[in-house]
């Protein structure tokens, strides 16, 4: 009998939707094995006699050295005079990435020869640590927009490996501080002021620094106002140009080696979103805009610090302190519901996602967000408020984007297989084979729980499977899927993920169903609003029979949904009345 090649093993793998997840990934270690055998073979070929050896090490140390150096000299003209330095910064870059290629070229044939799953498993993930570790010291080294890369790389958990987002954690609190000097200096040169005509007081220390700005403390001198000044870091503009060049020359170099992993959409995301990022004055009407929105939803405990004043580098707002969202000490000793702060992020961003004309924040990351205890409740009776920083990176969804979108979910929620791949078809152009990767992607969850009930907590099993699935094959096929979707998508894929993030690090047990329902409740809405609209535009009033009966339908099903989120919220607050830990108590899963 002639053995599976490596397209029917791939196809098997991937594509086989009645495949369990064991066996798939199996089908596709196979696969993955053979593909690299056919790629990275040390074989001799045809032509293996002819001429002199060329070794790879040498020609990808040349190519990578000689292709960084033309970026470093395209990025820079002879108008600034710091030759040294983008010599030294190209330099690091060029030399991490060469060793980087190398050492998984060598790896990946080292692994090719053992036939030992756990031998050939050791040798990829000793690959990856020593790759991660290398790439760090160069982001750390260079700074500014790399951190940023680093940081975002770190929060991609469902697409690179454990090794390389885990060495890269770090960088979400290690971030260059610069000097009170230099700010001095670019307050003056951008404001035509003395810092200290200004400010009575300013912290010479910063509370905090990120990867492009550091956050000081200052007294206005004219109101005595304590505030926030957000700063960039001064340096950071006359380095943007080459960073930018390096970051896109090194994704390219990536695909030429690994074409299967082609991460160049992820280069061209960095460069359209971070001038918008080093915009203070578009940050800081988007926190206006932030903020006149909620205005209308009392019910929701967010605060936007106001704005004061803005210029390009420089952002003034009111100063809004809180702790962090996963500072589980300071939640539990101040008495504050661990599953509310949950219900409440679910509700605001969702509203960002779902709301009309509603603005989407695009990086929701732990240090974007911090929870204070209030001394009086609120309407809806919370006893804490959620402060939302950094609006640098916002987002408007298209109208028909999100009505697709909510469907979507819809279907997920209600278990509708086919409904799912019509409107996952709408949103991204996802194809039927691509179909259980998006799923997957867009919900964090094994296909197979996709497509039976995503209502349960994620198992270890589960976790792993997804993670092996990952390892031996599927990777590849998510990559290239990522880069053919809209970037929208992929900026609500980025927001998902960190606000699945936030919620797990809350530690909450009471299952996924409330943070589901709470989703349903803005999908339904959505639709609903479709539904109206087209009511409204068809011909006679919308009492006329026809348009009566399909407003009633529409009002029916918008119902059935508030009404599933209605009692579990009764039962939530009657297990508090008499006394039931609320995180403890199992997820009843009759209500869907």
């Amino acid at each position: 009998m002639k053995p599976l090649s490596l397209a029917s093993l791939s196809r098997i793998g991937s594509n086989n939707f009645t495949t369990c997840t064991t066996c798939r990934i199996q089908l596709l270690k196979r696969a993955n094995w053979l593909r690299r055998s056919q790629r990275y073979s040390t074989r001799p070929t045809a032509s293996a006699g002819r001429g002199p050896r060329i070794r790879p090490r040498a020609v990808v140390l040349t190519a990578t050295a000689t292709g960084a150096a033309g970026v470093g000299m395209l990025a820079f003209t002879d108008d600034i005079k710091y030759g040294y330095d983008v010599t030294e910064r190209t330099g690091r870059v060029a030399a991490a990435l060469a060793l980087c290629i190398n050492d998984y070229r060598t790896s990946l044939n080292q692994r090719e020869k053992s036939d030992d799953f756990d031998e050939r498993e050791t040798i990829l993930k000793q690959c990856h640590k020593r790759c991660a570790v290398r790439t760090l010291k160069v982001l750390e080294k260079n700074g500014g927009i790399f951190i940023k890369l680093g940081q975002h790389l770190s929060a991609m958990t469902y697409l690179l490996p454990y090794e390389w987002t885990s060495t890269f954690i770090p960088l979400q609190d290690k971030c260059p501080v610069s000097s009170y000097e230099s700010i001095e200096e670019m307050f003056r040169r951008d404001t035509g002021e003395e810092l200290l005509d200004y400010f009575s007081d300013f912290a010479h220390e910063p509370i905090g620094a990120a990867s492009l700005a550091q956050v000081h403390l200052a007294t206005v001198k004219e109101t005595g106002q304590q505030v926030a000044v957000k700063v960039q870091h001064p340096g950071l503009a006359q380095w943007a140009p080459l960073d930018m060049a390096l970051t896109k020359f090194t994704f390219s170099m990536l695909k030429r080696f690994f074409p299967e992993y082609d991460l160049e959409w992820l280069s061209s995301e960095m460069e359209a979103s971070l001038p918008q990022e080093l915009d203070f004055q578009l940050e800081a009407n988007n926190a206006i805009r932030t903020k006149q929105h909620f205005r209308k939803l009392p019910e929701l405990p967010l605060v936007i610090p106001d704005v004061i004043w803005a210029k390009k580098r420089i952002l003034v707002m009111a100063n809004e302190s809180g702790s962090r969202l996963d500072d589980l000490d300071y939640l539990d000793s101040n008495g504050i519901d661990r599953d509310e702060v949950s219900a409440t992020l679910a509700h605001i961003f969702n509203e960002m996602i779902f709301g009309k004309n509603a603005p989407l924040h695009c990086d929701p990351h732990g240090g974007n967000i911090a929870i204070r205890k209030t001394s009086k409740k609120r309407r809806g009776g919370k006893n804490f408020e959620i402060i939302i920083y950094d609006h640098g990176l916002y987002r408007d969804i298209p109208e028909n984007l999100q009505r697709s979108y909510a469907r979507m979910w819809l279907a997920v929620i209600d278990g509708d297989m086919e409904a799912m791949k019509q409107h996952a078809h709408d949103v991204a152009g996802i194809s039927e084979e691509q179909f259980p990767l998006f799923a997957s992607a867009i919900t964090g969850r094994d296909y197979l729980v996709v497509s039976s009930s995503i209502l349960e907590s994620r198992s270890e099993e589960e976790k792993k499977n997804m993670g092996d699935a990952l390892q031996e094959g599927l990777l590849s096929d998510l990559v290239t899927m990522l880069g053919q979707v809209p970037r929208i998508i992929l900026l609500i894929l980025k927001t998902n993920d960190l606000t699945r993030s936030l919620d797990e690090s809350l530690h909450t047990r009471q299952g996924p169903m409330r943070t589901f329902l709470i989703l349903a409740h803005y999908c339904a809405r959505t639709v609903l609003r479709e539904q109206v609209d087209e009511i409204r535009q068809s011909p006679g009033s919308l009492l006329s029979p026809g348009n009566a009966i399909r407003f009633i339908a529409a009002w029916m099903g918008y119902i059935r949904v508030e009404l599933k989120l209605e009692f579990f919220e009764l039962g939530l607050r009657i297990r508090r009345l008499v006394g039931f830990n609320t995180t403890e108590y199992g997820t009843p899963a009759a209500l869907i």
